[in-house]
């Protein structure tokens, strides 16, 4: 049978199987339904050959297994599987969900958009209706405020004709599709920081919810909500743990079902575990909102010292600090988004542990647990500590033990079966006894396993491979183990829908398909004609004499010294032309020569000599 027959087979098994259980009033999912089929083909004893085709019979008996399982409503591993696929099915990375939302929110922004990116208008009024349109856009995709709501609409309008005025609708009409929609995303963020700020001075913010208060009591809240239930369920894990100890030490036959105690402590086990991935999660919400709240401050300060009471700012310095608060905002938003859903996912989760709680409720267990010690994770912890109770490597050299105070980074070790003893779970059958590292972390084919006493590490660690084989028998019997413990890499050949999972997950989501087409060019390659090929043989025949005969010919050459090397030279120079320059002309200037007479010097009929100086100069227009 080929793969995609098998596909097929398997489909049409769980759409029948859902069908019938649909028929006796029990709805259930596809996705519940594939993994039953795999938990009722890996438990041994339904004896299903995973190597050999399934019969007809096999496939009937296969399916009345399901069913009868799938509508024990009272089951608590029927419970836990439904808790395990939901919470698969529900819950992502804080990274994937933020996308995904992201996502959705522009998938349904999309039709405003294109209307707005694929407007024709000419006329004043066609006109005043887009921009109308571009306001409720911009609503939509910040957030901020109802687009119905008058305030709100005509606060956004106010903000968006301060940097997009109506006169500008008809450059934005002339541009493409594509450079519409980014204009668009930085309209919104603009309008978005502005309103923020105006609401930050008192100046506005109609609309606007103050999501940092919101999320500064929503988040203790959650995280108060999360850590009761995590004791509630942890408190009815410890009883049940103590309590099938007891019976399985005294050897007890009557009182409850022991294997009903299992189931649900199973059940309370993943609830604990869940709890505290939604726990790390709100824990992260708050830290992520701490940091935020301290950049808007500061951003906030910044745009108040850029604006401060001016008139007119440069865009280049406001618009950049306005679409940075915008962005800001929406992280606000993401986490607010975030909280709320793992709330959803939080309360979701309860109903799925009713079922355990009803058959033994706080009166049964109680009296049950009369004079019995409920010991806690931490209690057993303490129990188990001490320097006596710690491995010494010298007493087993087959595998490498590693310990607090010579590993680095001891506490970030990846713990096997999710920190639980598996020599306990072989021994004791799927008990369920968290490890403790102080005695000593075993690594074993690039793996680590904690143990719950000193002896259960001696056991284990004597024969690794035989236990391992065997926890993952136990968890045959109790499929949901696969999911609680992390065991998808012993079960990964299995899965039906291999291509259409995630590594590491055993349940599968719906695969997605879809018709698809593509075009190739005619010609990819581009041409490549030899002109000297031949097809004729005898004219290969022919080159190839003609060829041969070469070596019948004798070439001769002499060569002297002059003519060694030599060769032609041209040499290409410009010819010299006639030119002529011109000089300044030479010009002169006169001046007079100055004359001088000196009059009385030689004396007269008087006593004293009196001489007297006279100019004869002349000017050169005179001479």
């Amino acid at each position: 049978m080929s793969r995609a027959q098998a596909e097929s087979v398997i489909k049409n098994i769980i759409r029948e199987i859902a069908q019938e259980c649909a028929s006796k009033g029990q709805a259930v999912s596809e996705t519940l339904v594939a993994f039953m089929v795999k938990a009722v083909v890996l438990d041994p004893s339904n004896e299903f050959n995973v190597d050999r085709t399934l019969t007809k019979d096999d496939v009937q008996k296969l399916i009345k297994i399901c069913v009868e399982r799938l509508l024990d409503t009272r089951s608590p591993a029927l419970d836990t599987v439904k808790m395990q696929v939901y919470f698969d099915m529900n819950y992502t990375t804080r990274g994937d969900f933020l996308e995904e939302h992201r996502r959705v929110l522009e998938q349904r922004l999309m039709p405003v958009i294109r209307e707005i990116t694929d407007s024709r208008a000419r006329t004043r009024e066609e006109l005043e209706g887009l921009y109308r349109k571009i306001v409720s856009a911009v609503l939509l995709r910040s957030g901020l405020g109802s687009p119905t709501d008058i305030a709100v609409v005509r606060e956004a309008t106010a903000a968006l004709q301060s940097i997009f005025p109506q006169t500008e609708l008809g450059t934005f009409m002339s541009l493409t599709k594509r450079d519409k929609e980014r204009q668009l995303v930085e309209l919104t963020n603009i309008v978005t920081g502005i309103r923020l700020f105006n609401k930050e001075c008192g100046k506005g913010g109609e609309g606007i919810d103050d999501l940092p208060a919101i999320l500064n009591e929503a988040i203790p809240a959650t995280t108060q909500n999360v850590d009761a239930a995590t004791q509630r369920t942890c408190h009815t894990a410890f009883k049940y743990t103590a309590l099938i100890e007891h019976m399985m030490a005294n050897e007890m036959q009557d009182g409850p079902s022991l294997q009903l105690l299992r189931e649900s402590m199973i059940n309370s086990r993943q609830h604990e575990a869940f709890l505290r991935i939604i726990l790390n999660d709100v824990i992260s919400c708050a830290q992520q909102v701490e940091m935020f709240e301290s950049q808007l401050a500061s951003r906030m300060e910044h745009l108040q010292a850029t604006v401060q009471s001016k008139t007119a700012v440069p865009t280049a310095q406001v618009y950049p600090q306005f679409i940075n608060l915008s962005h800001l905002w929406s992280c606000f938003q993401d986490e607010m988004v975030l909280l709320s859903v793992l709330s959803n996912i939080l309360a979701s989760l309860e109903p799925f542990t009713k079922g355990h709680r009803e058959v033994f409720n706080d009166e049964i267990l109680d009296q049950s647990l009369n004079e019995i010690q409920v010991l806690t994770d931490e209690d057993r912890l303490k129990m188990s500590g001490g320097a006596d109770n710690c491995v010494k490597p010298s007493d087993l050299n087959n595998v490498e033990w590693l310990f607090p105070e010579t590993t680095k980074n001891f506490e970030r070790l990846v713990l096997q079966y999710k920190g639980y003893c598996g020599w306990t779970l072989v021994q004791q059958n799927t008990l369920l006894i968290p490890g403790n590292p102080d005695i000593g972390v075993m690594r074993y084919q690039n793996r680590h396993y904690v143990f719950s006493s000193k002896q259960a590490a001696y056991e284990f660690a004597s024969d690794p491979d035989s236990y391992i084989i065997m926890v993952a028998e136990c968890a045959k019997k109790s499929p949901e183990l696969i999911q609680l413990l992390e065991l998808h890499a012993q079960f990964a050949t299995i899965t039906p829908y291999s291509q259409g999972r995630d590594q590491g997950k055993m349940i599968e989501k719906p695969i997605t398909k879809c018709d698809a087409g593509i075009q190739t060019e005619v010609h990819p390659i581009e041409s490549n004609i030899v002109k000297s090929y031949e097809w004729n043989e005898w004219e290969l025949r022919r080159k190839a004499i003609k060829l041969a005969n070469l070596r019948n010919k004798v070439t001769h050459s002499a060569q002297t010294n002059l003519s060694n090397l030599r060769r032609d030279n041209v040499t290409q120079v410009y010819l010299p032309k006639e030119s002529e320059t011109q000089t300044l002309q030479s010009t002169g200037t006169n001046v007079p020569r100055p004359q001088t007479f000196l009059a009385g010097i030689r004396g007269g009929m008087r006593k004293t000599t009196v001489m007297t100086k006279v100019d004869l100069t002349q000017d050169v227009d005179q001479t």
